[in-house]
């Protein structure tokens, strides 16, 4: 059985969504990083960036959200587009733009805008700027098609919709009025029975809510460091 470790962040999820829509069992394995799990040696051990998500599946270990779902879509040959060289480029190009770009940027926007002291504004411009930027991208795609690939829905569709959940919170509570084509995929994805259950994991185990300065310095450990 794949064991699944987690919490409830975008990338985990997305992971979740694809454990649920190929129908493969796993076991979850919380780790909680406002309590610092991610730091201890047993965790590192599987993931030496002390991030989540990963999974063990026998003697494999993958530990990157989107190497996972493309570790277990070719594993189950589900939710991939047709073997084609042109089908495998956008496969390997849109899935390469969700961990590259949408991600990063949308991960720095949230951090400069919650986390990070003054003075920031020319960090959150940056992270914003280019998060809006990327997000439009996709919407500019998800117009001319039903899906990040065409009319069949894959593991990239998975990886965008981790993510776009979340734009609110990225990009401000009405941004993604202005993003209709990835809020008509957001609402499709969610509506299906995966989704739901994949969501649901948030009832299984207990986080700590509390951004207090413990879970700071676990979260962002450069915060109780100085740069020489």
């Amino acid at each position: 059985m794949i064991k699944f470790y987690y919490n409830l962040a975008p990338n985990p999820t997305k992971v979740a969504l694809c454990l649920e829509e190929m129908g493969l069992a796993y076991e979850l394995v919380p780790i909680d990083t406002r309590k610092g799990e991610q730091h201890t040696p047993a965790f590192l051990a599987i993931n030496p960036n002390a991030k989540l998500p990963a999974i063990i599946d026998g003697e494999a270990i993958i530990f990157d959200s989107n190497a996972i779902l493309l570790y277990l879509a070719e594993k189950t040959g589900q939710f991939l587009p047709e073997s084609t060289p042109v089908a495998r480029g956008a496969l390997l190009s849109w899935l390469m733009f969700v961990a590259s770009g949408i991600g990063p940027y949308s991960g720095q926007a949230v951090h400069f805008r919650n986390v990070a002291p003054e003075p920031k504004d020319y960090a959150l411009n940056r992270y914003t700027f280019e998060a809006q930027r990327h997000w439009g991208i996709l919407n500019t795609r998800l117009g001319q098609q039903r899906f990040m690939l065409g009319d069949k829905y894959t593991i990239v569709d998975m990886a965008v919709w981790g993510w776009s959940r979340l734009i609110p919170n990225v990009l401000g509570p009405d941004a993604i009025k202005a993003l209709p084509n990835l809020q008509r995929h957001l609402d499709e994805i969610t509506a299906r029975p995966a989704a739901a259950r994949a969501l649901a994991l948030k009832d299984k185990h207990s986080f700590k809510a509390e951004m207090d300065d413990v879970a700071r310095l676990a979260m962002f450990p450069h915060l109780g460091k100085k740069v020489a």
